[in-house]
């Protein structure tokens, strides 16, 4: 094979980051003007999800699903809160900890939300199967940077 046959292994667009950098910037478009109704931005919308999973929850707990830090978790909460989505107090079996617990407010708002993943797939054009099988890939490589020590758990 002469040296010009051969593929660019850096050509941008054989670039796994440059996809998933896309990817998410696509991503998160088509959520934005579904959560604007809600009061939500994606973050936020992503604890909600944590919360209507399990409720009430640790903000410690809510940290390690969403894998994010308390520096980042904390103005998400405080926003939530002001919202009157939830109501953030100290666990009565344990003072150290945090507890969020969601609002009537909150819970109601799951039902509205139960749109939003067929109008993602709809915006975005493609079935429950592709959407499955991209979040098992992605999953995967979760695993495997967490397993490698690139991500904190």
């Amino acid at each position: 094979m002469r040296m010009e046959e051969k593929s660019d292994l850096l050509a941008l667009d054989r670039q796994v980051c440059f996809a998933l950098a896309v990817a998410n910037r696509a991503v998160l478009a088509v959520y934005r003007p579904l959560l604007e109704p809600m009061g939500l931005t994606h973050p936020q919308y992503l604890v909600m999800l944590a919360l209507w999973e399990q409720n009430p929850r640790s903000v410690r707990n809510i940290g390690a699903a969403l894998q994010l830090d308390s520096a980042t978790l904390s103005p998400l909460l405080k926003r939530l809160e002001a919202a009157g989505l939830i109501v953030r107090e100290r666990s009565q079996q344990d003072e150290r900890k945090l507890e969020v617990r969601l609002t009537e407010s909150g819970k109601s708002l799951r039902k509205q939300a139960e749109a939003i993943p067929p109008a993602v797939m709809a915006r975005l054009g493609v079935t429950e199967a592709e959407i499955t099988e991209l979040h098992d890939v992605l999953s995967n490589i979760n695993a495997a940077a967490l397993r490698a020590g690139v991500l904190d758990a």
